[in-house]
């Protein structure tokens, strides 16, 4: 089955990882077919595992050559392509839009909190299990609830990325 891992944190913070050594640390792990879409932590690659178990797999190996708390989350490629086509909000040239990928009943978690902490130019929805957030441009970092999104409670929880990047990774699977 083809899954992309969506690493958390990678590139920003100051934990930087080469994509040519994350590759390499998926195929000892004996992931086929590994490749990446941007330097943002997605890699698409194939395993007979179940995501459960690729989950410690990975989060394991990641940990140990890298020397960080690796957290990642997995969807196949049908589930990339779902969040893609469920986006509740129309593109713009003035916004953008993220879908949060995670565990179990986080889109519940980041629409609680969206809902304390929104501006009046931002929107947020749950469609199936994601929670899509649609901000203007210039503005993720700077909300209140971007915010929000680097708290350690929710740093096992979630991981985001731009729908374009979503986009992306469907073409590239």
């Amino acid at each position: 089955m083809k899954f992309c891992a969506f690493l958390r944190g990678v590139n920003v913070n100051g934990i930087s990882l080469k994509m040519a050594e994350v590759f390499q640390v998926f195929t000892d792990a004996g992931m086929k077919g590994v490749s990446s879409v941007l330097a943002t932590g997605n890699i698409i690659f194939s395993s007979d595992l179940k995501p459960t178990e690729l989950k410690v797999i990975l989060e394991k190996a990641l940990s140990g050559d890298f020397n960080y708390e690796a957290v990642l989350f997995l969807k196949t490629d049908g589930e990339v392509a779902e969040i893609f086509a469920k986006n509740p909000f129309t593109q713009s040239n003035d916004a953008h839009i993220y879908a949060f990928i995670g565990i179990d009943d986080v889109e519940e978690i980041l629409l609680e909190e969206f809902n304390a902490k929104k501006s009046e130019n931002e929107k947020g929805k749950i469609v199936g299990k994601t929670f899509y957030w649609q901000v203007a441009k210039g503005n993720t970092l700077d909300s209140a609830f971007g915010k929000v999104l680097g708290k350690k409670n929710l740093k096992e929880k979630m991981t985001s990325r731009n729908l374009n990047t979503i986009e992306k990774i469907g073409k590239k699977f």
